[in-house]
């Protein structure tokens, strides 16, 4: 089950050329399209089922600073402020305040990465501290768990995503953009062997450039054009609680729970260490590129084998333009709920803050992202096909950042002095891209 997002109405029109064309209707595609439209320059954004159908509007909604790469640190400062701008530039609410992140240890063995962390940041001059357990329940009153420590950014804050990727499509309309939903892209259109156009299930559209923000999928569509994109799945489950009250509006992150206040009174809340790992034939074929990431991160994965292999399986790999697209058989991907997970954090954080004990559960539901070797996007023109940029892989961080990653994929797009520096997100870093799959 998909959770409710605010409805807009996109095209019907289908145009047959454009500047632009963005493949997929997430946020980040979308905020591509706001700020090509602000520039004036012509841009569709085509998606295959419903705009922010999937881990676009099924994420926690966090905005944070907090343990990302330092290499990653940047696009996350500045998207801060694109964040706090963004009600103002689209003209809606789009839930963003900034409250706070603080992650929680249990032992002084998990407050060493917050330390060594911590550590690492230094020169960017964030508003990250270390906190005391007394601290952290002045912060967070009402506990009764005992923790070594913590870590907290009050810069870092939230937003909603059932109010966020609308509000930025209906602008990015009003501007001049051309949003078509239901309407996959099959292939390229190619020219000299540069992008000239896109192939999709209505027809095909010629334009100068393509940007490919097809989250999990990006990997699947560059296959077929022979480019392996590094990306495997993990899908977690999210619960929403009713308006209920609660010991802070700080957004907080447990060994084994998270929790964080929605604009409506409610609470979204998740287990933090029953990530699922839905093994598919990707992992067979790239799985090794994942073993540094596996050894540092493994503790906090759930591998299961079971209908995820089928039904990838049953997926083709390899299709002609003419022919049906795996994004016609798949418009939007519903993973299947782990209510195992669900209960394990209502009982982890009920033992930790009891006033959880008595939240109604309202809605729950499950989101596949799609992460890299080493949990960075890839923001970058594909060198093989001139005029195809991709920016993918963000690895569950990609609601925070899309401000600013939306922007640096526009930038790449048009050849404009980018708004970070883009050579952590650059594509060769994983070495050869033949397709592999």
């Amino acid at each position: 089950m998909a959770p409710h997002i605010a409805p807009i109405k996109t095209s019907d029109n289908f145009p047959s050329s454009t500047s632009v064309v963005i493949i997929g209707g997430g946020i980040v595609g979308l905020v591509a399209a706001l700020t090509l439209s602000e520039r004036g320059i012509p841009v569709v954004v085509l998606e295959k089922g419903k705009v922010a159908g999937e881990q676009s509007s099924r994420n926690q909604g966090w905005v944070r600073k907090t343990s990302r790469a330092p290499a990653d640190v940047p696009l996350a400062v500045a998207a801060d402020r694109l964040w706090a701008d963004l009600p103002q530039r689209v003209g809606a609410d789009v839930g963003y305040r900034e409250a706070g992140i603080l992650f929680l240890a249990r032992t002084q063995a998990e407050m060493e990465p917050h330390e060594a962390w911590i550590r690492s940041i230094e020169p960017f001059g964030l508003d990250s501290r270390l906190l005391t357990p007394s601290e952290i329940d002045r912060l967070v009153p009402g506990g009764r768990a005992s923790w070594a420590g913590g870590i907290y950014t009050p810069s870092d804050g939230r937003a909603e995503p059932s109010l966020a990727a609308p509000a930025i499509a209906r602008a990015a309309m009003a501007k001049g953009a051309i949003i078509v939903e239901n309407c996959a892209v099959r292939s390229l259109v190619r020219s000299g062997g540069r992008v000239a156009g896109v192939v999709t299930e209505r027809g095909e559209i010629s334009c100068d450039t393509v940007l490919l923000a097809g989250g999990l999928w990006s990997r699947r569509f560059l296959g077929n054009l022979g480019i392996a994109l590094p990306t495997l799945p993990l899908t977690v489950s999210v619960a929403r609680t009713a308006p209920m009250e609660g010991p802070t509006e700080i957004a907080v992150g447990g060994p084994d729970f998270s929790f964080r206040r929605r604009a409506d009174g409610g609470f979204v809340i998740t287990q933090r260490s029953a990530v699922k790992a839905p093994i598919t034939l990707d992992h067979l074929l790239i799985g090794r590129k994942y073993l540094g990431s596996l050894k540092s991160q493994g503790r906090y994965l759930r591998v299961a084998i079971g209908r995820d292999f089928i039904d990838d399986l049953a997926l083709p790999r390899r299709w002609k333009p003419a022919g049906v697209s795996p994004f016609e058989r798949v418009r939007i991907k519903e993973p299947t709920v782990d209510e195992g997970a669900i209960r394990e954090a209502f009982v982890a954080l009920s033992a930790a803050w009891p006033i959880f004990e008595g939240a109604e559960i309202a809605e729950v539901w499950a989101g596949t992202v799609d992460v890299t070797p080493d949990s960075l996007p890839i923001i970058d023109h594909v060198a093989e096909i001139p005029g195809l940029v991709v920016c993918s892989g963000f690895s569950g961080h990609g609601f925070g950042t899309s401000p600013a990653a939306g922007e640096l994929a526009a930038d790449i797009l048009t050849g404009s002095t980018p708004i970070v520096d883009p050579q952590p997100y650059r594509f060769s870093r994983f070495g050869g891209r033949r397709a592999d799959a």
